[in-house]
């Protein structure tokens, strides 16, 4: 299974509810530590999704954090997605908050390494 969770910094306190413990499976809230700030991750896996959101106080999340958290959610090789949906459809609950998605048994199209760079 590419999908996984950094057991160590799961949230576990069941007075609030989001503490879960490994019974919940892929599902919970995780505060993971980077370079002196401490990340908010959300991670489920439910409705064919595999899906973290990425939360910190005060600004939104850098690019190389979400690189960590993708590497440290999925596999090295795992293409995981960030999306700019429709206006439409657009839901913003909170602040700062940035989602990586994968669905679950498909394989996300990439474009051609060539129209990126060289």
């Amino acid at each position: 299974m590419s999908f996984h969770v950094p057991e160590k910094f799961r949230f576990r306190d069941f007075i609030s509810p989001y503490g879960s413990n490994e019974s919940y499976g892929n599902n919970g809230l995780f505060y993971v530590p980077l370079n002196g700030k401490r990340l908010k991750v959300i991670a489920s896996d439910g409705m064919g999704w595999e899906h973290v959101s990425v939360s910190l106080k005060g600004r939104t999340p850098f690019w190389h954090e979400m690189v960590f958290l993708k590497n440290l959610f999925w596999d090295e090789e795992d293409c995981v997605i960030q999306y700019h949906p429709p206006k439409s459809v657009y839901v913003n609950n909170c602040e700062n908050c940035l989602h990586l998605w994968k669905p679950i048994g498909k394989q996300i199209p990439i474009p051609p390494k060539e129209l990126v760079g060289i």
